[in-house]
């Protein structure tokens, strides 16, 4: 055990049930096999960084998928919203002895080992780090004490989080990364060129 967990939130990925808002414009198909490319990215980068790791399934864990079983620890989400889960999930990991927790999401191409390296340096002089995304929420959050707040009254999934999360915070000293573009709509991915293959 290091004094640094690695928390990534994964959806299942299974037709019809992850980037919904992709497949309006793309189909599930497509929808999907964009979703899993950019686990494989997430699973990729989180594999470099020196952290004990954590993948949190959304409906059941699977062996034998990308995420190694010698690399990462597969456990559960648990609670009845985003907020809930993410809360549980820190919490799990803060009260069994690690330092440092940081949480990612899995549908960010931009996102590389180096900044989650930078997010859990800011938790030296800072109570949180934030890393702040384009569409108003966040694609990474770190603490080393648990801030119940952070996870409670957010309207999830909208432009607000991550005010509404900063208004909650500002007692505290936030270390705030670069903002990131995550990858929920087909305006936030046309301009990657590596994912034109799934639609054209």
């Amino acid at each position: 055990m290091t004094e640094k967990a690695l928390i990534i939130f994964a959806r299942n990925p299974e037709l019809g049930k992850c980037k919904t808002r992709l497949a309006k414009t793309l189909g599930d198909k497509s929808a999907l096999d964009i979703y899993k490319y950019l686990l494989r990215h997430t699973a990729s980068i989180s594999h470099a960084v020196e952290a004990d790791r954590f993948v949190f399934y959304s409906e059941s864990i699977t062996e034998n998928d990308i995420w190694d079983n010698k690399i990462f620890n597969k456990k559960l989400q648990r609670g009845n919203n985003l907020g809930e889960r993410m809360e549980n999930a820190f919490k799990e990991l803060l009260d069994s002895g690690y330092k440092k927790v940081l949480i990612i999401g899995s549908d960010l191409l931009d996102l590389n080992k180096n900044i989650i390296d930078k997010g859990f340096d800011a938790l030296d002089d800072n109570d949180v780090v934030l890393g702040p995304a384009k569409d108003g929420g966040y694609y990474l959050l770190g603490m080393k004490t648990l801030l119940a707040c952070v996870f409670r009254n957010k309207d999830w999934g909208t432009a607000t989080v991550r005010r509404d999360t900063l208004k909650d915070l500002q007692n505290h000293n936030i270390g705030l990364l670069k903002e990131l573009n995550d990858i929920d709509t087909f305006e936030d991915m046309k301009h990657y060129e590596e994912l034109k293959r799934f639609y054209n």
